[in-house]
C-alpha cells in the first residue's frame, strides 16, 4: 500500500527544556540563576582614515565555546549575524528621538561594511546541563565584537572612546584635539 504524503497528515511535536537552577540567596548573593555560561573573545582589525575619521573593520577572529556544535552552519550563521550587529553598535548606531527615527538617518550596517575575513573557532566542551549538549550562542555571539573594534582602535591611533557609537564625527574630532 502506498500512502500519498496528505494521507500522513501533519506531525504535531511537543517539548521543552527546563534546565536546573538554584535562586540566588537574597544574604549572600550566592546560587546558580543560570544553568550554564557561555565564553567567547574577538580580535578586530581596523583600517583608520586619519583625516576624515572613518574605521572600516578589516578582518574579525571570534573564538566561541558552543558546548556540542549540533548545527555547524546554523551557529556560523549567528556568530555573522552577532559580528554584523557589533558593527553598527560599535561604530555608526545612534538613535536620536525626532531625529533618527527612520533608516534614511539612522544608519544600520550592509553587506559592504561586514568585514573582508571572518575566521571563527568553535571551541567544543558538551555541556551536560544543555539540550543535546549545546551551550547558547545568540547573546554571545554580539557582545564582544565592540569591545574588539573599541580597542583596535585605540591600538591603531592611540585614542580610547568610552561612549558608543565611535562614528566619524566623534573619532574625527578626538583625532583633532590630540593633532592640537
Amino acid at each position: 500500500m502506498v500512502l500519498k504524503y496528505k494521507e500522513l497528515g501533519y506531525p504535531v511535536f511537543e517539548g521543552f527544556f527546563d534546565p536546573p537552577v538554584t535562586k540566588l540567596d537574597p544574604n549572600t548573593s550566592q546560587g546558580v540563576p543560570y544553568a550554564t555560561y557561555s565564553f567567547a573573545t574577538h580580535m578586530a582589525e581596523v583600517e583608520i582614515d586619519t583625516t576624515i575619521g572613518s574605521v572600516e573593520v578589516k578582518r574579525i577572529y571570534a573564538a566561541h565555546d558552543v558546548g556540542k556544535a549540533i548545527n555547524v552552519t546554523n551557529i556560523k550563521s549567528q556568530i555573522y549575524g552577532g559580528i554584523a550587529m557589533g558593527i553598527g553598535f560599535a561604530l555608526m548606531e545612534k538613535f536620536e528621538p525626532g531625529k533618527t527615527e527612520s533608516l534614511d538617518r539612522y544608519y544600520i550596517p550592509t553587506s559592504m561594511d561586514m568585514p573582508e575575513e571572518v575566521q571563527i573557532m568553535l571551541i567544543e566542551n558538551e555541556e551536560p546541563t544543555g539540550p543535546f549538549g549545546a551551550k547558547g550562542i545568540g547573546e554571545p555571539a554580539l557582545i564582544p565584537v565592540a569591545p574588539s573594534i573599541i580597542n583596535a582602535i585605540a591600538d591603531a591611533v592611540g585614542i580610547r572612546v568610552f561612549e558608543l557609537p565611535c562614528d566619524i564625527e566623534k573619532l574625527k574630532t578626538n583625532l583633532e584635539k590630540r593633532r592640537s
